[in-house]
């Protein structure tokens, strides 16, 4: 083509020429833009110059071929696991069984191939009541394996598309969520962390399409030819390590539960969440709102009252809201009220807890 009378074309061209695009698609997105010279040629190529030139920049920023090396030491996983996590023993303990078991096939892969082995992990299903860790656990699997981690949150989705990706025929086309993931991580092996399955769609029907598309996302039988509906290539998502969490799973189908590794959460103990707002919270809030640790000091006759601040088990992400709102209430009284640090003991604490909140008992 003589492209040099229309740049914008030829900048399409150059992106297609230059990018990893495997070649059956390129050569379809080679097909688009001879359509849209002619056009161009004619001088009606603008609403086609914005169709093509979307999709080809979403075909060629999505890492095809690219992966990152896995970290496979278990003792660096456990450490990890131990760093960002307090108690769970359980939960690690499952999950480290996943690693060694991956490793050993690993190791028993390399002796029969050249070159580093992507690994294919299971599809592992976190269940437990809100504030457990779930999401945070997940996120340190990732770290110490060394891949990127996106979240996808599917409480209410709306639509199914926005998992299988708008058809280019749609005024609004655009890839689906698990396309979009992979362009945001760079590798096409993540840890993709599907939040709160069991809450997709309030709609019954909705909700069974949407558990019909997650089984052809998680399934290994058929996830490493996932066509989404705007690219409309298979892509390989075989090598992407995804992780589920639900609260329940009584909405869930027998068939997507078939594809799950499940690993339950259970609540922590009081004198568990204490330990974790000591030594994992209270050290990074005081971080993040300035003060320093001499500022704030709180008794141990306090911390029961902190961890149950409405007389029930409010959960880890609330007494991270709650020494979040105590330290605020403390950087306040320290700037306007002249005093140089704060000791919370039970007397004074109601005066630190939200404002919707109460010591009961």
């Amino acid at each position: 083509m003589q492209l040099d009378e229309f740049a914008d074309i030829k900048d399409l061209f150059n992106k297609l020429e230059n990018s990893n695009v495997p070649k059956p698609l390129k050569a379809e997105a080679y097909k688009m833009l001879v359509r849209l010279y002619n056009a161009a040629k004619r001088g009606v190529y603008s609403t086609e110059y914005e169709i093509v030139s979307k999709y080809i920049d979403w075909i060629v920023r999505i890492p095809w071929g690219k992966y990152t090396p896995d970290n496979l030491d278990i003792e660096t996983v456990k450490n990890e696991l131990n760093r960002t996590h307090y108690g769970l023993e359980k939960v690690k303990r499952k999950i480290l069984t996943y690693i060694a078991t991956i490793k050993l096939r690993s190791m028993n892969e390399k002796q029969q191939k050249q070159g580093p082995v992507v690994e294919r992990f299971p599809v592992l299903c976190f269940v437990g009541l809100q504030g457990l860790g779930k999401t945070t656990i997940a996120m340190s699997i990732a770290r110490a394996l060394g891949r990127s981690f996106q979240k996808i949150s599917m409480a209410a989705f709306g639509d199914i598309l926005q998992l299988r990706g708008k058809p280019r025929t749609y005024p609004d086309a655009e890839p689906g969520v698990i396309v979009k993931a992979l362009v945001r991580a760079g590798s096409m092996n993540p840890v993709i962390l599907l939040d709160e399955i069991d809450k997709a769609s309030g709609d019954k029907a909705l909700n069974r399409d949407i558990q019909a598309a997650l089984l052809e996302i998680l399934d290994p039988s058929q996830n490493s030819s996932f066509v989404d509906r705007y690219i409309d290539y298979p892509i390989d998502l075989s090598k992407v390590f995804f992780i589920t969490t639900a609260n329940t799973l009584g909405t869930l189908t027998a068939a997507l539960l078939d594809r799950l590794e499940i690993i339950r959460f259970t609540s922590y103990t009081d004198e568990e969440k204490i330990k974790i707002g000591k030594d994992y919270l209270l050290p990074r809030i005081l971080k993040e709102t300035g003060l320093k640790r001499e500022q704030l000091v709180i008794t141990d006759q306090a911390w029961p009252l902190i961890v149950r601040p409405m007389g029930y088990d409010a959960g880890i992400r609330q007494l991270e809201r709650t020494l979040a709102n105590l330290a605020r209430q403390v950087a306040y009284d320290i700037l306007t009220g002249g005093v140089d640090k704060v000791v919370i003991t039970p007397d004074n604490v109601k005066k630190y807890l939200p404002d919707d909140m109460g010591v009961l008992g």
